[in-house]
């Protein structure tokens, strides 16, 4: 039986959402639950929006401003907590959430637990140190993306990449970013970016989203192929408040995918400012330079080359002529001193010379043999001498011979 329009027992989806709210809300109107906090996601109001899960199951949650106020922590993704409050249906959605009135931190969650694991585990690697950066480059002709090629990132990158320097091309790599299969994809356009050098820097990243759609960036095989990339890798993962390991292994980490673009495409602007500057600053050194070897060209004139040549001459032929007046005074003494070391020689001889001993008077006798008498008692009377006076000889005979 079909029935009819005015049938009391048909409800509206309104009427239904508030039998469903009165219910619930009239059965939990005060409980208390433990979760992890995930797609945290704090208003301008005041107001904080998140979910809390377990392993298998997850609820919305609201905190409103004045009973957010009174927390003593900064609530983030992956933290466990503690709440209480109610159920409350939202009727303009359906759904259920729960209004919270008071929270307190319970510890890490798994995800986090898990992460800062992995963190501690690859930073004492020596993947995270600072001395394993690089520059990204100056003047990137190709601009490699690694993300979904249908998400916002890709359109928000591309379209600063030709506001800030439309002579730069980009190249997507596309790649699953979200869920088990994710990371595997990642990993493989890195490997093939490196593989081929298709860029010259590489922006890996996504949009925003909960703790477990960024988890794909924390995986350790995502964390080392960014480490290994031969190119210079910006991390662009989230949100400003979102993180993941691939910031920690990158050579700069860019609080979004927009932000990554301004930071691999420098403004056309400014890299021709920077080459006028350059050129100028060349111009300058080589003007400078021209304009010394005119002023040293000016000195080589013939008076003034002559008065340099003068300049090495003059002292060159002062110390000649020094020179030759000490070997001439040298020279001079040395004959002198030579000379009257002669003398002194001929006056010695000339001592020495038996014909001088003679000329003062003295005689020489020899026996009948010739030798030299030096004793009288060697002669006996009667004995034949010579006696050799300074001129002449005489033959003497010995008649006595005394003391």
């Amino acid at each position: 039986m079909t029935p009819s329009s005015n049938d009391d027992s048909i409800l509206s989806v309104t009427q239904l959402t508030g039998l469903i709210k009165t219910l619930l809300e009239g059965s939990f109107p005060n409980i208390q639950l433990k979760g992890e906090i995930s797609n945290y996601r704090p208003n301008a109001s005041g107001h904080l929006y998140f979910v809390l899960k377990d392993s298998q199951s997850q609820i919305s949650a609201v905190m409103f401003r004045g009973r957010a106020a009174t927390l003593n922590f900064v609530p983030k993704d992956g933290l466990l907590v503690q709440v209480r409050g109610s159920v409350s249906v939202y009727g303009p959605r359906g759904n259920y959430q729960i209004i919270i009135s008071s929270m307190t931190k319970a510890g890490a969650g798994d995800i986090m637990e898990m992460i800062e694991e992995r963190k501690k585990k690859l930073a004492a690697e020596g993947l995270f140190d600072s001395s394993r950066k690089r520059q990204l480059p100056f003047f990137p002709q190709r601009i490699g993306i690694v993300t979904s090629p249908t998400g916002a990132a890709i359109r928000d990158i591309l379209q600063i990449t030709r506001r800030r320097n439309p002579k730069a091309s980009a190249i997507v790599f596309p790649s699953i970013v979200q869920g088990e299969e994710a990371a595997p994809s990642i990993i493989r356009m890195i490997e093939i970016a490196n593989a081929y050098s298709m860029c010259d820097v590489l922006i890996v990243g996504r949009g925003g989203g909960s703790l477990e759609d960024l988890l794909p960036f924390s995986d350790e095989g995502v964390v080392r192929a960014i480490a290994a990339s031969e190119i210079p890798v910006i991390s662009a993962v989230g949100h400003e408040i979102d993180w993941a390991l691939s910031d920690f292994a990158a050579d700069q980490r860019a609080p979004t995918p927009s932000a990554a673009a301004e930071l691999a495409v420098p403004l056309l602007s400014d890299i021709e400012q920077s080459i006028e500057v350059s050129r100028n600053e060349m111009h300058e050194s080589i003007q400078g330079k021209l304009e010394h070897l005119r002023l040293m060209l000016k000195t080589f004139t013939p008076e003034s080359m002559e008065l340099q040549f003068r300049h090495i001459e003059q002292p060159l032929s002062m110390r000649f002529d020094s020179a030759r007046e000490n070997l001439a005074l040298n020279m001079q003494n040395l004959l002198q001193a030579k000379k009257v070391f002669v003398e002194q020689c001929t006056q010695t001889l000339n001592n020495c010379n038996p014909q001088t001993i003679f000329d003062r008077g003295y005689s020489m006798v020899t026996d009948e043999e010739g030798k030299v008498v030096r004793n009288a008692k060697s002669l006996l009377p009667g004995a034949k001498i010579r006696i050799r006076p300074a001129e002449g000889s005489i033959s003497a005979e010995v008649l006595t011979v005394g003391e």
